[in-house]
């Protein structure tokens, strides 16, 4: 089922009811043109304009498309709007990171993260879905249900915001700050994998917002299926979150594991496409105080990791109200780091950001609840009566 963006923030009754064109694919934008009654090579040539000013340049307003006509123009600017979703919260935290939380409709709310001075780069992490079915146990999104998966329009809208915000407009800016986009937001990617990968065509597209595809990370609890067909779809780097070397522990910590556990997962991340040095799996390991952090289990996940291109993401546990876990001691990471680091994989123990703004890994969650048919025909029932 498609969701259309809710914009209606401060625009007249008119236009409130129009859709979006801002964040939408080539052949979805080629779409609307064609909706408009244009032939298919002409909508096709506007839809490339459109994609150029909205993405390249990151235009909100229409006016600004100076090599199309104004009459279209005018037609665009009468039955579409190009303003982002609503930021409903944006936080700074002290280190730099920003983080926002982004209303794509009324009750439906998302977090996205841009973690700056990642290396020479900036990193986006954005949301997939809005809630989560994996219940992971160290993971405060784990404690939201599952509200809706994110079309590939509202993805692709957390990068706009985002750019917007950084002043990153044309997309030919260099030095960017922005040079990264990781899916490891709220949500299984791979639950969502066609919309994912729509979403990664248009931040792919070098005529829009031009971030190559080994510059986007799609991380995965291990939906084991699905994970050749991401790198055959998208051509994107894969990450696992794996936190556990026993499947009696991963079973518990990452429950997903009961139905894939780690020789189904292995097997298929073996079948990725294209790996080699140049396209390594990251494994990302987050370092639970007595669960998950003995010497024992560092050979054990060197022992797991034979014969696969990767390099391990150490990623201290980042607290959250009523967390069950502590984060590992730090001499006890950096042993366990050692013994990672002497087998030959690259096991940097990332650097907590955001932790003040909750905007660290594993800390991303939103107010945001499913309704029923019933609660949402009441409330429309009740608005139409206010109005």
């Amino acid at each position: 089922m498609k969701h259309v963006l809710d914009l209606s923030r401060g625009v007249n009754a008119s236009a409130s009811s129009a859709n979006s064109l801002s964040g939408l694919s080539l052949p979805a934008l080629k779409a609307e043109m064609e909706a408009l009654g244009l032939e298919p090579k002409k909508a096709g040539m506007r839809a490339k304009q459109l994609r150029r000013w909205i993405h390249h340049f990151g235009v909100q307003d229409f006016s600004g498309m100076t090599d199309i006509a104004k009459e279209l123009r005018a037609e665009l600017a009468e039955k579409y709007i190009l303003r982002r979703p609503e930021i409903a919260e944006h936080k700074v935290s002290v280190d730099g990171t920003q983080k926002w939380l982004t209303r794509f409709q009324p009750g439906v709310e998302g977090e996205s993260v841009f973690i700056p001075d990642v290396g020479r780069s900036g990193a986006l992490c954005v949301s997939s879905q809005v809630g989560c079915t994996l219940n992971c146990t160290f993971c405060h999104t784990g404690t939201q249900k599952l509200v809706r998966n994110l079309t590939a329009q509202e993805i692709v809208s957390q990068i706009l915001i985002a750019r917007d915000e950084l002043s990153e407009w044309p997309s030919s800016n260099e030095n960017r700050k922005l040079t990264n986009i990781v899916f490891m937001g709220m949500g299984e990617p791979l639950y969502n994998l066609d919309n994912v990968a729509e979403a990664i065509d248009t931040i792919s597209d070098g005529d829009g917002i031009a971030l190559g595809r080994r510059r986007i990370t799609v991380s995965t609890a291990g939906v084991a299926p699905k994970i050749p067909e991401l790198g055959e779809r998208t051509g994107a780097m894969l990450a696992i979150s794996l936190h556990a070397v026993r499947d009696d522990l991963r079973n518990e910590i990452v429950p997903i594991n009961k139905k894939y556990d780690l020789q189904t997962l292995f097997d298929a991340i073996r079948a990725y496409p294209d790996l080699g040095n140049s396209k390594r799996v990251t494994f990302e390991y987050v370092m639970l105080k007595g669960v998950n952090d003995s010497l024992a289990e560092a050979r054990d996940l060197v022992k797991l990791l034979k014969g696969v291109p990767a390099k391990i993401n150490l990623i201290p546990f980042n607290p959250w109200p009523g967390s069950p876990y502590e984060c590992s001691d730090w001499e006890t990471i950096e042993n366990f780091a050692e013994v990672v680091n002497r087998a030959g994989y690259a096991s940097p123990i990332r650097t907590p950001r955001g932790r003040d703004i909750f905007a660290a890994c594993g800390q991303l969650r939103s107010e945001s609840v499913k309704k029923s048919a019933a609660e949402k025909r009441r409330e429309a029932l009740e608005q139409q009566a206010e109005a």
